[in-house]
């Protein structure tokens, strides 16, 4: 604009988790004028690695994802070479306990394991990674506790982005487009939109399970991974529980740690409460690992399911609608002014890290296009 300073109306990413992040750094890389508005204190999202209280020396541990698969998953191994992050490879060294019989001790069986197929983790926890993403982007494209309630499409093509802050503040912003990098059903639920979204996209993210919305996971931390000098990898799978599958999630050097998915339903998680819940974890690995399991430095415990900023109450009930993952239908008069992200919105790698970089480079390429 001649005789005067042209500014450009942003590109709105709606959730600061690592699909809102890429986005943000892709976008700045190429000059577009961009803006994330996340409900959290926090950013990350469903990243979430955590130390144990006032114990910060002994590393953070993940209560969202861990691992990703260099083998098979090229663009997340590309970035964290490139943002320079170390990794460590999850050790399975050593034997397996099955746990098969709430009244009898764990069988200790030899793991049968292709070492190609490890899983790698980040040292620092995936939170690294959103950390070395978040110090590409300008610090003030990122807005926390600020809530998208509503976003208006007019006649003209401009958008609106109406928003509250924590404070009950409301703001408006015009936006050029909308990238949602949050999972699908929070859209469906907690977005209002003038004109309404087409029928069939409405229903199809719905639809669309959200990753880790029914799951629970708990860290154990104990000063060192005790468990290795009697020849255990730390790998326990239960039919009896609270915890079916348990992980060696220790740092590479230190502290040791064991990290468990759940099989109790959410619902009675809920039921039963934080205290009653971990106090099952603590009295499960004292069974299965002895009586040096019995005073860890700390039980970190994140259950996704009763977070409101991750999950919806149908996300409470098991998975059924695997085949839903992927893009959602054509948005019709939103077309090319609303774009979908997040791991949801990735077919191959739904679910993982992957596919929340991938769904975050497939929406930029399409904003990328309107530039």
């Amino acid at each position: 604009m001649k005789g005067g300073q042209k500014v450009d109306k942003p590109v709105i990413i709606i959730g600061a988790g690592l699909s809102g992040l890429h986005a943000a750094s892709l976008l700045t890389k190429q000059g577009i004028n961009c803006k994330i508005l996340e409900a959290r204190d926090r950013i990350g999202g469903r990243v979430l690695s955590l130390p144990v209280p006032d114990r910060p020396d002994l590393g953070r541990f993940d209560l969202g994802p861990t691992w990703f698969w260099p083998q098979y998953e090229s663009r997340i191994t590309e970035l964290v070479e490139e943002l320079g992050l170390e990794t460590l490879v999850q050790n399975n060294d050593g034997d397996v306990l099955v746990e098969r019989f709430q009244i009898k001790p764990p069988e200790r069986c030899a793991l049968q394991e292709n070492m190609d197929e490890r899983g790698v983790r980040l040292a620092g926890g995936i939170q690294s990674l959103i950390e070395a993403l978040a110090a590409k982007i300008p610090a003030e494209t990122i807005e926390l506790e600020t809530r998208v309630k509503k976003v208006r499409l007019d006649e003209s093509g401009n958008i609106t982005v109406e928003a509250e802050h924590a404070d009950g503040k409301a703001e408006s912003i015009q936006a050029q487009a909308v990238i949602l990098a949050l999972p699908p059903r929070l859209v469906a639920r907690h977005i209002a939109f003038s004109p309404a979204l087409p029928g069939d996209l409405l229903a199809d993210i719905a639809e669309k399970p959200t990753w880790m919305g029914s799951q629970a996971k708990a860290v154990a931390v104990y000063d060192r991974p005790f468990w290795r000098e009697s020849g255990l990898s730390g790998l326990v799978l239960s039919s009896v529980g609270p915890m079916q599958e348990i992980y060696d999630a220790s740092p590479a050097n230190g502290a040791g740690a064991l990290f468990g998915f759940f099989g109790m339903p959410a619902e009675v998680r809920e039921q039963m409460g934080q205290e009653k819940v971990l106090k099952l974890v603590a009295d499960q690995l004292v069974k299965l690992f002895g009586s040096e399991a019995e005073n860890p430095q700390a039980i970190l415990y994140k259950d996704w399911a009763g977070d409101a900023e991750t999950a919806v109450e149908e996300d409470a009930s098991p998975f059924k609608n695997y085949k839903s993952y992927g893009q959602p239908p054509a948005a019709g008069v939103w077309e090319k002014k609303l774009v979908f992200a997040g791991t949801e919105t990735n077919a191959a790698y739904s679910g993982h890290l992957e596919g929340a970089l991938q769904s975050a480079e497939q929406a930029v390429s399409k904003i990328s296009g309107l530039n």
